[in-house]
């Protein structure tokens, strides 16, 4: 398994469980994030921790599941670059779809020991260009 793959299988698994540890073990202390959320970006892993114990204690009772499509690794013997289609959906406590929406997702990471950590992670959604508005149905006609 890719580096890349590992990252989004735990990062799912993070999210789906709204485990802020877990979450930010994967990112390293100096990480820098261009999120396509609310600030134009975030510095360091507190900062980052600090947005994802804001974004799962606003679930409440709502899980979000995250699925990935098209991931690609370019991998070096320190250093790998990834992508991938992510698919954020939430689901209420009795598992009913409430919402869903998608977003590119560009991480590098850096070898630490025997594992890698993320060092700068980019998302992003295509802009319509006639409305300006994001585009957050994944679709390969976009």
């Amino acid at each position: 398994m890719t580096p890349v793959h590992q990252f989004i299988e735990s990062y799912c698994a993070a999210v789906l469980a709204k485990d802020v540890q877990a979450f930010a073990s994967l990112y390293d202390d100096d990480v820098e994030v261009f999120d396509m959320w609310s600030n134009w970006s975030q510095q360091g892993i507190e900062a980052w921790r600090g947005m994802a114990e804001q974004w799962f204690s606003s679930l409440e009772d709502e899980t979000v599941v995250v699925t990935a499509n098209e991931i690609s690794c370019t991998e070096g013997a320190d250093l790998c670059i990834g992508t991938a289609i992510l698919t954020y959906t939430a689901r209420s406590a009795s598992g009913e779809t409430l919402r869903s929406l998608s977003n590119r997702l560009t991480v590098a990471m850096r070898r630490h020991g025997d594992g890698w950590q993320v060092i700068h992670e980019h998302t992003s959604a295509p802009i319509h260009h006639q409305t300006t508005k994001a585009i957050l149905r994944y679709s390969r006609e976009v």
